[in-house]
């Protein structure tokens, strides 16, 4: 991605804790748009291809929870993880990961995903369609910094990690700061 441009405008189902609700499961709907996460902020969004999954889970998401204060400290305000899961699937994984500061956003039914651009088939591995693997800066819901893994294709044999890595957006960041 060469140009820049605005992230689509679309609303997210999410479950979030509400204090009012007894029993095992205290959530409650909730729709946030693409305004509510990138309008008059400058974060970074990065997208995997599923939550529980072995890159996602041992590298990705827990580097860039490790990694949040130096993003602060340029400037960045929060820090969003999206993918192709529903919003019951995000909420387990995060506890799971004992996660803090990184906030998840599903795309259940992959309309961002597939809006950005980024919408791929991995059928091959019995997930059906997924988010391909990026990272990018947004500011005030305009893409500023695009960060792609290689080799974009329906059922890619491989899972290649390293543009879209927290480090390599971190240094990309400090190296333009």
């Amino acid at each position: 991605m060469t140009d820049r441009k605005n992230v689509p405008l679309v609303t997210f189902r999410t479950r979030v804790r509400d204090k009012s609700i007894g029993g095992p499961n205290p959530y409650r709907w909730e729709n946030k748009t693409s305004d509510d996460y990138f309008g008059g902020k400058r974060v970074i969004l990065f997208s995997l291809p599923g939550a529980f999954t072995p890159t996602c889970s041992t590298f990705q998401l827990p580097d860039f929870e490790k990694l949040y204060d130096q993003f602060l400290e340029l400037r960045i305000d929060a820090i969003y993880c999206v993918s192709v899961n529903d919003a019951f699937v995000m909420n387990a994984w995060g506890k799971s990961l004992g996660l803090q500061k990184i906030e998840l956003i599903p795309d259940g039914s992959g309309e961002f995903t597939r809006k950005m651009g980024m919408l791929v088939a991995k059928d091959n591995l019995g997930f059906g369609m997924r988010s391909w693997r990026y990272a990018a800066l947004i500011d005030d819901g305009v893409v500023e910094q695009w960060f792609e893994e290689e080799g974009f294709c329906d059922n890619c044999e491989t899972d290649p990690y390293g543009v879209s890595s927290p480090q390599n957006v971190l240094d990309k960041l400090k190296a333009a700061a």
